[in-house]
């Protein structure tokens, strides 16, 4: 490649990752830019991915070879800027693969002292001794994953996010930091908020750590006395019953369900946190599964209940019948003042309809229900566990008139599952077969194939 060659493709390699296109990176990377490409300040193009909390591109620069240790003109590295910088998605992307190999010993601990100096001291005030800007901070919440936030901080033309714990989590454990048990706990918590970035990594961290001890530690938390502690405790739970390999399932399995009916027997003093524990509980299988749903079908807080018609539908396949009281609690839960209530135990009796009457008559009521969320609720109930009834057929019909496209789509689709007369026009109700993000709907599938089998009918 000629200098002419290597400066064009340096300019559309800076081009596409100031635009952030992770794609256009890879390309132009492919095509022979020089993945440490320095800019006209003298810094090599990740950081800007860095600076701009672009966790796609800096790991295609990455991945496709920049360099994350190269000391910079100010002594600083890349990996050290996106520990400061407090994003751990930014953080994960820039550290890459087994950064224990690359990495001496010296260079893990001056990484892991820098991160736990920001989780330490804080974002805010990490800014502040960095600018010396007084005032407070502008705080905007920002998603720094798909599922997960972080709160970013600017003081004095500085910018930070406060994910310097999950920073420090994820750090410890690429290094084979064995951190207690305690300390994450206390890491996770601390933010009061499940969905915030140190959260989610300290119950990542600790789903993963695959000993009887880790387990025995965490469930002591259980009786701790702030809420947001004991429903931490529910969410690592949570990823022993649905993320162990099978070698590991068996003990974890029985031994959280276990630990879990005794939790909801004995109850919660948090209706929030006791809600947790009934949907984890919901999600495995457990004798006792009923017994804990009508022992909280009259709780007074709607969160509880909500959660107790998946406990009474049972698990062996296929599902066994309803017994008395909990055909007669699902009954009441459907009637039930708050929407979200009703619309579980109307999925539930969907699912368990034993072609009475008044589980039909119930169905029909709630896909008639005065709130369009319990319609599209049960709606999607019915489009997965048909029931063959005029009354529900004819609730579907007027469905086809809802705002909402799911509605739509749950309500005809169901139709023609039914066989139903008017599926066709059902269909046409539906609008376009053709939508952006809709490329792999079964619904939308099944609907093509309906139409092209009735074209092509002899």
């Amino acid at each position: 490649m000629t200098r002419a060659q290597r400066s064009t493709a340096g300019m559309r390699l800076t081009a596409a990752v100031r635009r952030g296109d992770a794609e256009a990176v890879t390309a132009s990377l492919t095509a022979g830019a020089a993945p440490d490409t320095v800019t006209d300040d003298g810094l090599p193009v990740l950081c800007l991915a860095i600076a701009a909390y672009d966790a796609a591109v800096a790991e295609a620069l990455v991945e496709g070879g920049a360099d994350p240790d190269r000391e910079l003109p100010d002594g600083t590295t890349p990996l050290t800027r996106a520990v400061e910088g407090g994003s751990p998605a930014v953080a994960s992307a820039v550290r890459g693969r087994e950064p224990r190999l690359r990495l001496p010993e010296a260079e893990r601990e001056r990484l892991l002292a820098l991160a736990r100096w920001w989780y330490e001291r804080g974002a805010e005030d990490g800014l502040r001794d960095r600018t010396g800007a007084p005032g407070p901070a502008l705080r905007t919440r920002m998603p720094d994953d798909e599922y997960h936030h972080a709160t970013q901080l600017t003081l004095g033309g500085v910018t930070a996010r406060d994910g310097h714990g999950a920073i420090l989590t994820d750090l410890e454990w690429a290094f084979r930091v064995l951190t207690p048990v305690d300390e994450l706990v206390a890491r996770a918590v601390a933010c009061r908020d499940p969905d915030h970035v140190d959260w989610w990594s300290a119950r990542w961290i600790l789903g993963r750590r695959r000993s009887k001890e880790t387990w025995t530690a965490l469930t002591t938390h259980r009786h701790a006395p702030a809420p947001e502690t004991r429903r931490f405790v529910v969410d690592v739970l949570d990823t022993y019953l649905m993320w162990w390999p099978s070698s590991h399932r068996d003990f974890y399995v029985g031994e959280t369900a276990d630990l879990l009916v005794a939790w909801a027997t004995e109850g919660d003093d948090d209706p929030g946190v006791l809600a947790e524990v009934l949907r984890v509980l919901s999600e495995t299988e457990h004798r006792q599964s009923e017994a804990v749903g009508l022992r909280h079908a009259g709780h007074p807080d709607p969160r509880v209940r909500a959660r107790v018609p998946d406990l009474l539908r049972g698990w062996d396949p296929p599902v066994p019948p309803l017994s008395a009281e909990a055909r007669a609690a699902l009954l009441v839960l459907a009637r039930d003042a708050d929407w979200l209530v009703r619309a579980g135990a109307g999925r539930v009796l969907t699912a368990v309809h034993d072609g009475s009457a008044e589980f039909t008559d119930v169905v029909v009521a709630l896909l008639r229900d005065p709130v369009a969320d319990a319609r599209a609720f049960v709606a999607e109930g019915v489009a997965n566990d048909v029931i063959r009834s005029p009354a529900v057929a004819d609730a579907l019909v007027a469905l086809l008139d809802e705002a909402d496209l799911g509605t739509r789509l749950n309500a005809a689709y169901a139709l023609l599952r039914l066989d139903d007369p008017r599926t066709g026009e059902a269909i046409e109700r539906v609008g376009p077969l053709s939508r952006p993000g809709y490329e792999h709907d079964h619904r939308l599938s099944a609907f093509w194939t309906w139409q092209r089998n009735r074209e092509n009918a002899p």
